[in-house]
């Protein structure tokens, strides 16, 4: 028997997701037309043997999360459950403070992964990967081949090429250790939290050496990155197996654009019925469009590729989308314009007006290359990425918005470009 823990974070967390994470947790942002955690709940419930889900973060339990577990469960047959952490305890701290929840029943092995990393999630791959090495107790991180520059972003492997052993593991480096860079997917026994409990222990000797008056409440912050996986590389407990399917992040809301591509691109295997097909009195449609619905659209827009259209939203005549994700609620007027833009919860763009973003993809001749996570100032200025509108902001017609995020609640008067409009 098998669980999966999805570390889905808090409100602190995913600030350079906003605007859109005012209004939704950002867990729950739709990517591909269905929220983000719900390509991970759907790779688990496919394994066999998968007997429960569990998310542990610090949201406070609300309305959206909770329709969304009620949701999911029924719709995926299998126990979903929200486990609220008192404070942000770290990727390793959260899984050690629910432990006895993760190993009640019994599991030979769970999987650990990240909610903001969109996978293909080779998960069976993995089951068999560790009986492979024969070691019940191994440990299995999924990798990926990264280039050498954006390595240096991530977490960095150096294996030992004939066994998969991870020999050395450093986070973030600061020059080169290795292009093999961890993708936030992990599968356990439990026999990790053994080496998490070392550390929570070596973690409150040392607050008792500095006497700190609310030293336990530290010595629970436990990162399996930098905490566990270096001390444990080299030791043969670590392996790591390599994926050349596709893997991003989703750290902000221009990587959201990207993940939804990969996913729509997926859905030509996994989910056909949701990508829209070009029928009499339809919209036309070009590559992968994923259109909820009750959205309702005239047959003389043109949406795609890579457009995600949420519910109830209303597109008028002539309308053109490409390399956007329109949420739901929100109307595009007659004759409009959206062109690389993320259009927030119940927004209006008028008639003729135009919304337009940079695109932050990966260099397409770089088969390792990975999304920037860019800084959003460069030099003092803004820099061009997507156009971003936050929920409920009304463009005015015959106007251009260009590469710049409005906050919600705004009603705009004229054109913008390279601002944030607060």
């Amino acid at each position: 028997m098998q669980k999966a823990v999805i570390l889905i974070g808090g409100p602190q967390k995913g600030t350079r997701f906003r605007p859109l994470s005012f209004e939704v947790p950002k867990p729950l942002f739709p990517v591909a037309g269905v929220p983000m955690l719900q390509h991970h709940i759907e790779a688990c419930s496919k394994l066999p043997n998968m007997k429960e889900i569990l998310l542990v973060g610090f949201y406070q339990p609300n309305e959206e999360l909770n329709r969304f577990l009620s949701c999911a469960q029924q719709d995926f047959k299998i126990s979903i459950r929200y486990l609220q952490e008192y404070a942000a305890l770290g990727t390793g701290g959260g899984i050690y403070h629910f432990r006895d929840q993760i190993l009640s029943g019994g599991p030979e092995a769970f999987f650990v992964m990240n909610a903001d990393v969109c996978s293909e999630f080779p998960l069976p791959e993995m089951i068999d990967f560790q009986k492979e090495h024969g070691d019940a107790y191994s440990f299995i991180i999924l990798g990926t081949t990264a280039n050498r520059k954006q390595s240096l972003n991530y977490g960095c492997i150096v294996e030992n090429e004939q066994t998969d052993e991870v020999l050395h593991y450093v986070e973030k480096p600061s020059t080169f250790v290795s292009d093999i860079i961890n993708c936030g997917i992990y599968l356990f026994t439990p026999e990790i939290f053994q080496h998490i409990g070392e550390v929570f222990q070596k973690n409150q000797q040392d607050m008792l050496l500095e006497e700190q008056s609310n030293g336990w409440h530290r010595a629970e912050v436990i990162r399996l990155e930098q905490d566990i996986f270096t001390a444990l590389a080299g030791q043969g407990k670590l392996y790591v197996y390599k994926t050349d399917r596709f893997w991003s992040q989703i750290k902000s809301a221009g990587s959201a654009i990207y993940a939804s591509r990969l996913y729509l691109n997926q859905y030509h295997k996994t989910h056909p019925e949701r990508l829209a097909t070009n029928t009499d009195g339809g919209p036309k449609t070009r590559g992968n469009v994923y259109i909820h619905p009750t959205a309702n659209i005239d047959p003389t827009a043109v949406l795609g590729p890579n457009v995600s259209i949420g519910t109830g939203v209303t597109i008028g005549a002539g309308v053109r989308v490409r390399e956007s994700i329109i949420l739901h609620g929100a109307t595009l007027q007659d004759h409009s314009c959206v062109l690389n833009s993320i259009v927030g919860w119940g927004s209006t763009i008028g008639k003729w007006a135009r919304v337009e973003g940079t695109p932050s993809d990966p260099n397409p001749n770089d088969p390792y290359a990975k999304i920037d996570s860019e800084t959003l100032f460069r030099d003092g200025k803004l820099t061009p990425s997507i156009t971003i509108l936050g929920c409920n902001v009304n463009i005015p017609s015959e106007v251009i918005i260009l590469n710049s995020i409005v906050l919600p609640h705004k009603d705009l008067n004229r054109s913008f470009k390279n601002q944030i409009i607060l």
